[in-house]
């Protein structure tokens, strides 16, 4: 594993260089020729050591080195506060190499410091853009780059070394997806205060391991100009973003929640970029980071540019970037952004608006191969992380290993489910006995991939209302049905994801402006919600048949659909020991089913450990399985009938 300790000592560079003193810039390089030739071959994947600004000492004098790639630039200078933004007085020099790179040493130039590179581009175009390699950028609406090292002195050893197990796909997985800002406010009424990294760890990281999930995945953290696109168009693919703290700040949050037992996974987008002035676009006049075919180049969807995968500098920019995020953060996972849009030339697109690739298809050649060389040095590096992508289309083999033909990810959003499970549980449940196929679909085809389970953001936006109320019925039947939702879902085959304020049944739709509705607690069912997801996580956590073969044939075993009428459906999950197995019995309608017959084969005994009516939910609690009695239906094959008790619109948790 690269090293996760030291930051940002270079000094054994320092035989590279031609200092003339007497300058305000001085000739000074830390960049091999090795490193030129993989930046250009799209193979370097530390780039994030060499460009962009590094403090150190040069012939005893302390200052920054810059180094920044502008291949169409015809002069480049550094701007900031240290020169009264003064675009002429230092001038970085262009390597000989024909590496398009721009770099010098500035002494007494230290950390703090904002500044700009200022690029006479093509066709005498003038720019004044952020630094694509910062570690750190001034608060929005400021746009400067501020000179800033990464160093932290981590202090999670414990975790770093026995990861391997938590991150295992044979471990669970529940996630909480959090966006950072509207999580907890000062104020929730005021969009423009926020608590600090610091607030965000004293209050998130109980709470989150109060609530038993086992990794918390962060909607993007890198620097982004608008707080409208969620962090999904960024500027800064190296920086944390500033409005909660700095680098370091967000390296200790990310320790606490390892010492706390959580993973941490954050969302990171190689798939566009925004059109801002000081951002990648046209970034030296010209279009250095875009594809310059807009049928390529520009995303229609989100008004946005798409990277040129073709491109070995960006290759090794974008495979830098989340190496990075790895390597000085300590980061357990990566859930890659908008997968499909990448795979697919003709995304988004109608006839005559992409043109077919070499072969005739509408597949991204670069961006295939681009990906598959992103999968394959994350888990050379880091062993120990996931890779998830978030790809809604039925591209073969987007999880499986490279060697199979596959892209490498570790596990794939499970889009299908999600889609088929909110339709079938928006029906009127007099409704669902006339759907349970598609109930029952994705069973069809889960072991074609590792799927998430994904109930995420994009669910509760948008007019699309929040959990709550997708459900059918009065108050309490929405709760019910909810909370038989959540049970289906966490005893489903598959890694499990839920949106911050699912958890206890949020009323409105997530605001990304205000604070998530805690006073909601205040209340008997809202409470009782996020209780039963807590011990639906203890359960999950618990019982290895819900765990041990989660992306397995033999971890799941349909028990009963022939009950369609009655909407009740019973499976049974397995894990390496037999004795560890459990059923799972839904019943769909608000009808009550006493002594209803479950017939299973070599266990005759069997008891309840969970029940989603249980009163401490804001159930009824009174339809529950004290005991449950068993015939014998056949002896010699050990055939028995169970008769359990069904509680309305519940299920049930039998071992």
């Amino acid at each position: 594993m690269a090293n996760n300790k030291h930051i940002g000592a270079l000094q054994k560079y320092e035989d590279i260089h031609f200092v003339d003193s007497t300058k305000p810039v001085w000739n000074y390089s830390i960049l091999t020729e090795d490193d030129i030739t993989r930046f250009q071959q799209g193979t370097h994947s530390t780039m994030y050591n060499l460009l962009g600004n590094k403090q150190f000492t040069v012939l005893d004098t302390p200052g920054t080195y810059f180094a920044v790639w502008a291949p169409n630039a015809t002069q480049v200078s550094v701007i900031g506060n240290f020169n009264d933004w003064n675009n002429e007085t230092h001038q970085l020099f262009v390597r000989l190499d024909s590496s398009g790179i721009w770099e010098g040493f500035i002494p007494n130039v230290l950390a703090g410091e904002s500044y700009k590179y200022h690029i006479h581009g093509f066709q005498g175009l003038r720019l004044d853009k952020g630094d694509p390699y910062a570690h750190f950028w001034e608060t929005r609406p400021l746009t400067a780059s501020i000179t800033w090292g990464t160093f932290y002195d981590w202090d999670d050893e414990q975790w770093m070394q026995t990861r391997k197990k938590h991150n295992d796909l044979k471990a669970p997985w529940s996630v909480y997806e959090v966006h950072l800002a509207s999580w907890m406010r000062p104020d929730k009424n005021d969009e423009e205060r926020y608590n600090t990294y610091a607030q965000i760890t004293e209050r998130m990281v109980p709470y989150v391991k109060e609530m038993g999930f086992t990794h918390v995945e962060f909607m993007p953290v890198n620097e982004h100009p608008f707080d409208g696109s969620w962090g999904y168009q960024g500027t800064g693919y190296f920086a944390s973003t500033s409005r909660f703290g700095s680098p370091q700040d967000f390296a200790a949050m990310v320790e606490a929640f390892h010492k706390a037992g959580i993973g941490v996974i954050i969302d990171w987008v190689p798939s566009h970029f925004p059109y801002d002035s000081h951002g990648l676009f046209m970034f030296d006049g010209t279009h250095t980071y875009e594809y310059a075919d807009m049928r390529k180049g520009y995303h229609p969807d989100w008004n946005s540019y798409i990277f040129n995968y073709a491109r070995g500098e960006v290759k090794s920019f974008l495979i830098s970037s989340a190496h990075f995020w790895c390597n000085r953060f300590h980061i357990d996972g990566l859930r890659v952004d908008a997968v499909s849009s990448m795979l697919r030339l003709d995304y988004s697109r109608n006839a005559g608006q992409w043109e077919p690739n070499e072969f005739g298809g509408n597949g991204n050649i670069e961006a295939i191969s681009f990906i598959k060389d992103l999968n394959i040095t994350l888990y050379r590096d880091f062993p120990d992380i996931q890779t998830i992508a978030e790809e809604a289309t039925d591209w073969p083999k987007i999880s499986r290993p490279i060697y199979d033909g596959g892209l490498g990810f570790g596990m794939k959003w499970m889009m299908g489910w999600m889609h088929d499970t909110l339709d079938y549980f928006k029906m009127d449940p007099i409704f669902r006995q006339f759907h349970q196929d598609k109930f029952a679909f994705s069973m069809m085809y889960f072991y074609d991939e590792n799927f998430m389970l994904p109930l995420s953001h994009d669910e509760v936006v948008h007019g699309k209302s929040p959990m709550l109320y997708k459900m059918p019925g009065d108050e309490w039947q929405k709760f019910a049905n909810l909370r038989l939702l959540y049970t289906y879902m966490f005893t489903h085959p598959g890694a499990k994801l839920l949106f911050m304020g699912d958890e206890f049944g949020q009323t409105s739709e997530w605001n990304y402006k205000s604070e998530l509705p805690w006073e909601l607690l205040k209340h008997v069912s809202h409470g009782g919600m996020k209780y039963c997801v807590q011990k639906l996580n203890e359960l999950y956590r618990a019982e290895p048949a819900l765990y041990e073969k989660q992306f397995e044939p033999g971890g799941f075993e349909w028990v009963d659909l022939n009950h369609r009428s009655d909407s009740v459906i019973t499976y049974k999950r397995k894990g390496l020991n037999p004795e560890d197995d459990v059923l799972v019995v839904l019943n769909m309608t608000p009808i009550v089913r006493k002594d209803w017959p479950v017939h299973v084969q070599g266990k005759k005994e069997w008891s309840e450990i969970f029940n989603s009516n249980n009163i401490e939910f804001w159930g009824t609690g009174d339809v529950y399985n004290p005991t449950i009695p068993f015939e014998i239906t056949d002896e010699e094959s050990e055939w028995y009938k169970l008769s359990v008790q069904l509680p309305a619109l519940s299920a049930i948790v039998l071992k």
